[in-house]
């Protein structure tokens, strides 16, 4: 057979067929004129070299070859029925997805580890796996499928790419319950003086904006240690008399452990969006994804910001 020839609208015309054995019923099923039907049943005889349905005293009786198509046919339309439904009508509750997500540590910790305890009740059968972050290779990622979406910093992200605002983050400047220094409202020079944990995501610098400012005083920071992740800096500044500047979701539910303060001179924040293909877009599964994304960080925003009203 020269399957070039042949199309779904001819197998669906010849499932009616052998469903109704009559070309009219056939016709009517299918929305189409019985000329058209007739047509069609020519092509497939054609295509199949076989009669398929041939006149008999009431409607037409299927051939042999006919009723061996009959089963395999009807389980192939139905498995392509379900995929385009699958598609176009995404179940959380029944479907099986993965989603491969590209993001920073700070991003795990302050959204991520969230969003997957969430799907867990609403989407059981949506897996997620997370990617190491490489923002100049994530458009080719996306291109190849590697990588789904991305949670990232809206500053330097790829600008093809479809995007969507999540939160506004700040920075709180932390250091253990009982801190010897560390009080709400301290002047610049005593913030100076503290022994500081900065994060360089590169690696091994010491010096980040609040330090350029800092100069511009006239002033020094005291810095102790240059980490290459903001994860086990909470964990670090408990357990000492240093201190550091992290984002304020990172520390959220610390209390007992942390004191955070606000810092004594405007350390600029920054925005987390979401970044994904024209690849997905239109994807049903992947849409419900990023709307479920949306939900959980405007949840967590809710509760950061009657948090901070609390503490206030």
């Amino acid at each position: 057979m020269d399957t070039r020839r042949l199309d779904l609208n001819l197998l669906v015309t010849l499932e009616a067929l052998l469903i109704e054995q009559n070309v009219t019923r056939a016709a009517a099923r299918l929305h189409l004129s019985q000329p058209a039907v007739s047509a069609q049943l020519s092509r497939l005889r054609d295509v199949f070299n076989d009669p398929l349905l041939i006149p008999a005293q009431r409607g037409m009786t299927p051939t042999v070859k006919a009723l061996e198509l009959l089963v395999p046919l009807r389980q192939a339309l139905d498995q392509v029925r379900a995929t385009v439904t699958t598609h176009l009508n995404f179940e959380p509750a029944t479907a099986s997805l993965t989603v491969s997500i590209a993001c920073t540590d700070y991003v795990q910790a302050a959204l991520i580890k969230h969003l997957v305890v969430a799907m867990r009740r609403e989407a059981p059968g949506v897996r997620i796996a997370l990617r190491i972050l490489d923002v100049p290779q994530l458009e080719l990622q996306m291109t190849r499928g590697e990588v789904d979406l991305a949670v990232i910093n809206m500053n330097g992200a790829p600008p093809a790419l479809h995007s969507q605002h999540l939160y506004d983050e700040s920075y709180v400047l932390i250091g253990r319950r009982g801190h010897p220094s560390l009080r709400a409202g301290l002047t610049v020079d005593e913030f100076a003086q503290l022994e500081h944990v900065v994060v360089s995501l590169r690696g091994g610098g010491f010096s980040t904006s609040v330090d350029n400012a800092l100069v511009a005083r006239g002033l020094r920071r005291n810095v102790v240690l240059s980490a290459s992740s903001f994860l086990p800096v909470p964990e670090l500044v408990a357990q000492s008399d240093c201190v550091a500047l992290v984002p304020r979701r990172l520390v959220e539910g610390r209390d007992e452990q942390l004191l955070c303060v606000a810092p004594p001179l405007p350390v600029e924040g920054f925005a987390i969006g979401m970044f994904w293909h024209e690849r997905s877009d239109g994807h049903a599964g992947f849409r419900w994804v990023r709307e479920f994304i949306t939900l959980v960080a405007d949840s967590r925003a809710s509760d950061s910001t009657e948090s901070n009203s609390q503490a206030g």
